[in-house]
């Protein structure tokens, strides 16, 4: 007979560890804004302690880099809204309705939110960001009295997690290309010697298991879920009210101009798909350009098109406007030197055994401020090879290292969280204390695998 009593129902013990990230989070976490303007604050003063740079130069650096991520900016902002609009398309949301209709209970429910993430971020992590939140809405109004945040948490640390192994992750891409810009030191690195190895597939693995049993055995007691607030539609919007009176009336309301637009970007996504096969193609553009074509065929008129993207606008707001302060961020951070004390600092107390957990530590301190994969690298990964030569560590173990570590502190720093909070309408304090509390698993997690795994388990190195 379950108790009736609230008071003595305190939930599962991962509960109660992942409500002391909760209770900080309610209490000192901002909104995603001020969390962003306080990082900056930070790294201003650090970069004024430790470099040489006087004030006006760091604010010369800020100013320069605001403007590095215009485009990415651009390209979150579109992301968001495409998918959005797509997903509430009333197609979509009766194959979503079918397909999250298949968990009759929680644990099914999470199961299926832990393999549909990891099986999106492998495809793209883009794609993951925004559809995994959808589909994760949809699994929470299809399945009563599951604890939202947490959902929210499992499928965004599926999404950064998934990169570590995922064939699309920035290092792993630009390893294996030729020509990289540490082509002469390292050569061209396929990713069946990157990602595909052994230490790499066995601590991956290893975490996947614990995420997934976090998500299942992490309970809280009744009186203490919060559920989906976000309402999805229960009934659908017809955008397409224009009448057919006059000439421009009916050029509003027709459904050629989308088909033929529709259909030249399917011979164009065909082209791509061909020529460069499934996993090649996939490039943010291409994911976002798959949507619009979809969508073409969904609204059918430009009206309706129009109407549908202008209802979801709303969510690419704080996309758009915060990504430049974090490309500030990153501009005092490269431009004064401070990226490379702080990896320097780090790394250079290592030894050949303990230098993949440094640069796992350094990589995780540096995404801080420097939320992007491959601007990290450029300032990070010379520095780091420079070490692993000198020491005569594994080179291999060093770099799968660092790419946990940059995305690790992803739970952390809300850049690429702030489009899934977004589309489900919440507060960065609503999901960060849950995310934060899968971090501590993290951390544990990738620093015991590199103590032990290397030990145990022989592999080449560079």
């Amino acid at each position: 007979m379950p108790n009736a009593n609230p008071t003595l129902d305190r939930g599962t013990p991962l509960w109660r560890l992942s409500k002391k990230f909760q209770y900080a989070a309610d209490r000192i976490i901002p909104d995603s804004l001020v969390f962003c303007l306080i990082l900056t604050f930070i790294v201003y003063v650090l970069a004024l302690i430790l470099t040489k740079s006087n004030p006006l130069d760091l604010c010369t650096y800020w100013f320069e880099g605001l403007w590095t991520q215009n485009e990415f900016a651009f390209q979150m902002g579109i992301m968001v809204v495409t998918c959005a609009t797509c997903a509430k398309s009333p197609q979509v949301k009766r194959v979503m309705n079918k397909l999250a209709a298949k968990a009759h209970t929680p644990v099914v429910a999470m199961i299926m939110l832990v393999v549909f993430g990891f099986v999106t971020s492998f495809i793209n992590w883009a794609f993951c960001t925004v559809v995994g939140a959808i589909f994760a809405m949809y699994l929470a109004k299809n399945v009563k009295g599951m604890h939202f945040p947490l959902m929210l948490a499992v499928i965004y640390t599926c999404m950064v997690f998934g990169q570590c192994m995922g064939p699309t992750a920035s290092v792993y891409a630009l390893l294996a290309t030729e020509g990289h810009f540490m082509a002469d030191t390292l050569g061209v690195l396929t990713q069946d010697i990157t990602v595909y190895n052994p230490h790499n597939v066995i601590i991956w693995s290893i975490f996947a298991v614990i995420l997934l049993i976090i998500a299942l055995v992490t309970k809280p007691p009744k009186h203490e879920i919060v559920e989906l607030k976000t309402a999805l539609d229960e009934e659908d919007i017809n955008y397409d009210v224009t009448s057919r009176e006059t000439p421009a009336d009916k050029m509003n309301g027709g459904k050629i101009f989308m088909y033929l637009i529709g259909l030249a970007g399917v011979i164009v996504l065909a082209r791509e798909f061909i020529t460069k096969g499934f996993m090649g193609a996939l490039s943010m553009n291409l994911i976002i350009f798959l949507f619009i074509v979809a969508n073409c065929f969904l609204y059918k008129t430009p009206r309706a098109f129009i109407e549908a993207y202008k209802d979801n606008m709303k969510l690419a707001c704080e996309v758009i406007v915060q990504f430049p302060f974090y490309g500030g961020i990153m501009g005092i951070m490269q431009s004064s030197g401070l990226a490379q004390v702080i990896i320097t600092g780090i790394v250079g107390i290592a030894s050949a055994k303990t230098l993949p957990i440094f640069s796992y530590l350094s990589a995780c301190a540096v995404n801080l401020f420097i939320p992007s994969q491959g601007g990290q690298w450029i300032v990070q990964g010379p520095l780091l090879m420079d070490a692993a030569e000198q020491l005569g560590a594994n080179k291999i173990d060093v770099i799968n290292a660092f790419v946990y570590g940059d995305e690790c502190t992803n739970l952390l720093q809300p850049l690429y969280l702030i489009p899934m909070l977004s589309v489900v309408n919440m507060k960065l304090k609503d999901a960060w204390g849950m995310c934060a509390f899968i971090c501590l698993f993290w951390v544990i997690v990738i620093i015991a695998g590199y103590l032990i795994i290397p030990g145990l388990v022989p592999m080449a190195g560079i």
